[in-house]
């Protein structure tokens, strides 16, 4: 049933994205970089959202009701602000500077910037490609493992 749960929910997000990219590319995004690092940019986003599936399916599963599910589900959302996604980790307080660097999102976002951006993602962004690819998915696995694991606990006790 929780595995049933997650892949409806990545193929919901699957739909997102495959929206998403549609709406850029009418707006003017290009892919700077090869097909096949245009596909696995696609593969990154979907391994992601499988990810962040088991997350909230967890996070569901401890809520106490439908209101309290959705409430933590916003538990996640500051991820996104503490990330590289918006502004250079180099911008942020020299606190927060070592939590941006080393959070998922911000793993994911360098992954897909390098993947699509094509060129000397070295010179661009500081690390190669397979840097940011090894470490997006390495996050992608350990949030898959952790959750999954505790859903399934949980579950197996209701």
């Amino acid at each position: 049933m929780l595995l049933g749960r997650a892949l409806a929910d990545t193929a919901l997000i699957m739909w997102g994205t495959t929206v998403t990219l549609v709406v850029g590319f009418i707006v003017g995004f290009r892919i700077g970089g090869t097909l096949a690092q245009a596909l696995l940019a696609l593969a990154l986003c979907v391994v992601f959202a499988a990810a962040f599936a088991w997350l909230q399916i967890f996070l569901g599963l401890i809520a106490g009701s439908a209101q309290a599910a959705q409430g933590l589900a916003f538990a996640v959302f500051p991820l996104i602000f503490v990330s590289s996604a918006y502004v250079p980790v180099e911008s942020m307080p020299s606190w927060l500077q070592p939590i941006a660097a080393n959070q998922p999102v911000s793993a994911m976002v360098g992954a897909i910037r390098a993947l699509t951006i094509g060129g000397d993602t070295e010179q661009l962004l500081g690390h190669p490609t397979s840097w940011f690819v090894t470490r997006a998915l390495a996050w992608s696995a350990l949030i898959i493992l952790v959750f999954a694991v505790l859903a399934t606990r949980r579950f197996t006790r209701n």
